[in-house]
């Protein structure tokens, strides 16, 4: 039987050992979120690169920074700069009054209520905040790469239904299933995953044949059965 545990060593046997690309504290990840349009790792750090070098981050130094100013550096990150450089400014109010500048402290406790503060910032739902958590350390919840939550379910059960949450449920409860209650472990999946789903297991047309763990994999199985039946089926050709 092919269990997770073993997926995720041939993951790491194929892609090597993953570290997070982004700042891991909740702040940090907020500021870096906001840096790209359409979000994406690539987007994000460009936009990251470009407004570290032209400005500080902490709240007092955005807040103080001027709009335009914020525009322009956000803009290697995509589209919209003007919007994100005002989503820049509001996140850095808020936590630096509702949160006295120290927002991973304030998150220290309940994991609920922490979960409920973080979905408060704009674009950030419960993949965004399980994430958010899971790396800065608060909590070892299960994190599903928010792109890429088919990944898992089509290793295991075969084809993902079109309901995103529930794609996302699936994968959470393996992962909850079958991995250690700890940072590192729900860590190291959560990167695999995401570099799977970038690299090779995409939404739209998959390298299947290219896949380091196909042999494990039912919707591979899936594809392969569709294959024969198509070279079965009358007037083919053998």
């Amino acid at each position: 039987m092919n269990t997770l545990a073993k997926i995720l060593d041939r993951l790491e046997a194929h892609y090597g050992k993953q570290q997070a690309s982004w700042p891991t504290d909740p702040y940090g990840f907020l500021v870096w979120w906001y840096c790209g349009y359409p979000q994406s790792d690539d987007r994000c750090s460009k936009g990251w690169a470009s407004l570290t070098t032209h400005s500080g981050i902490s709240p007092e130094e955005l807040l103080a920074a001027a709009p335009t100013k914020l525009a322009a550096a956000l803009r290697p990150g995509g589209m919209v700069p003007e919007l994100r450089a005002q989503r820049l400014k509001e996140l850095a109010m808020r936590v630096k009054h509702q949160f006295a500048g120290d927002l991973q402290s304030a998150l220290i406790g309940s994991i609920a209520q922490a979960r409920k503060a973080l979905k408060t910032f704009h674009s950030i739902s419960d993949p965004g905040a399980d994430r958010i958590l899971l790396f800065s350390g608060l909590s070892p919840v299960v994190a599903v790469p928010s792109n890429n939550p088919h990944v898992l379910v089509r290793i295991l059960y075969g084809p993902e239904s079109e309901n995103y949450g529930r794609v996302y449920k699936e994968a959470q409860s393996a992962i909850a299933a079958e991995t250690p209650e700890i940072l590192e472990a729900r860590q190291r999946a959560f990167l695999l995953l995401k570099i799977h789903g970038q690299e090779v297991c995409k939404r739209q047309n998959p390298k299947c044949d290219e896949c380091p763990v196909k042999n494990s994999c039912r919707y591979f199985a899936g594809q392969l059965r569709g294959r024969g039946k198509a070279a079965r089926a009358p007037g083919s050709r053998r």
